[in-house]
C-alpha cells in the first residue's frame, strides 16, 4: 500500500483528501491511500516520516517554509521560491518541490492579455513567494503589498488611483475571504477597478470571495484558486510517480 498525505495546521477542511480520493476511484488506484496529518507544531513531521509505505505528501500553511529545514534536498524551482509544497520519499531522501508556480502560471496565462503588464501581490507568505517566481518568468513588473511598511513594497495606504491605474492584475495571496469570514476582503480601492483589471484569488472557498465580487461590481475579469489547486495536485502526483 502507497500512502500519500498533507500536512497543515487545522486542515481537516482540506480539498485534497477529497480530491485524490475521488482520483483514487475514478482510476481504479486500489493500492493507495491520501491522509491528512494535521500538526500542532513542524517538529510531528519527524512521526510522518517514520510512516513506512510513505511515498510523498502535499506541504499547506503555515509549514511551507518551515518545512524546509527537515528537507535532505530542494529542486531548483523550490530552492529559488524558498517554499515547499509537495515532498517526495525516494531513497530514504526527503526531496522537496513547488508545484504551485505550476498551478498558477497554467491557470493564469490563458487570461492574460496584452495590457497584462504589471501585478500587485497581496501578501508576502509562503503562497506569494510561489506567485512571484511565477511572475517573473511571465516577465511581469509587480509590487508586493503588505500591511507594514518594506523596502521596495506598497503597503494598502499607499494604493491609489495612480497605482491601481497602473497595475492591471492584482492577486490576493492572503487568507482574507476565506470561509467562514466570507464577507471581508483585502483594504484595497476597489473604486479604481475598471473592466481592464484582472483580480486573480488564491482562495476556492467560497467559490466567489468577497475581493472578487468587488471586483465584478467595476467588469472586472476574475479567477479563483480552484483550477491552481487541482493543477499543483495533478503536478504532485506526477512527481510522485515519476511520470
Amino acid at each position: 500500500m502507497q500512502q500519500f498525505g498533507l500536512i497543515g495546521r487545522n486542515i481537516s477542511y482540506s480539498f485534497s483528501k477529497s480530491y485524490f480520493a475521488e482520483k483514487f476511484i475514478n482510476q481504479n488506484i486500489v493500492d493507495a491511500v491520501y491522509d491528512v496529518f494535521d500538526l500542532q507544531h513542524i517538529q510531528e513531521v519527524e512521526k510522518v516520516f517514520t510512516q513506512p509505505h510513505l511515498r510523498g505528501f502535499n506541504v499547506t500553511i503555515p509549514y511551507k517554509q518551515e518545512i524546509i529545514p527537515f528537507l535532505d534536498e530542494l529542486s531548483a524551482e523550490a530552492k529559488e521560491i524558498g517554499a515547499v509544497n509537495t515532498v517526495l520519499i525516494k531513497d530514504g531522501k526527503r526531496i522537496g518541490h513547488n508545484t504551485d508556480c505550476v498551478g498558477f502560471e497554467n491557470s493564469l496565462t490563458p487570461l492574460l492579455q496584452p495590457h497584462h503588464k504589471k501585478a500587485l501581490v497581496l501578501g508576502y507568505g509562503g503562497a506569494a513567494k510561489a506567485i512571484i517566481y511565477s511572475l517573473k518568468r511571465l516577465g511581469f513588473e509587480y509590487k508586493i503589498v503588505s500591511r507594514e511598511k518594506r523596502e521596495s513594497h506598497f503597503t494598502y495606504q499607499d494604493l491609489n488611483q495612480e497605482i491601481i491605474d497602473s497595475y492591471h492584475l492584482i492577486i490576493n495571496c492572503t487568507p482574507i475571504g476565506t470561509f467562514p469570514n466570507v464577507d471581508t476582503a483585502p483594504l484595497i480601492p476597489y473604486q479604481f477597478l475598471t473592466s481592464n483589471h484582472l483580480l486573480y484569488d488564491l482562495i476556492y472557498n467560497p467559490e466567489v470571495t468577497q475581493f472578487l465580487k468587488n471586483g465584478l461590481e467595476k467588469d472586472a475579469k476574475i479567477k479563483n484558486g480552484y483550477e491552481m489547486l487541482v493543477l499543483q495536485a495533478e503536478k504532485s502526483w506526477e512527481i510522485w510517480n515519476n511520470l
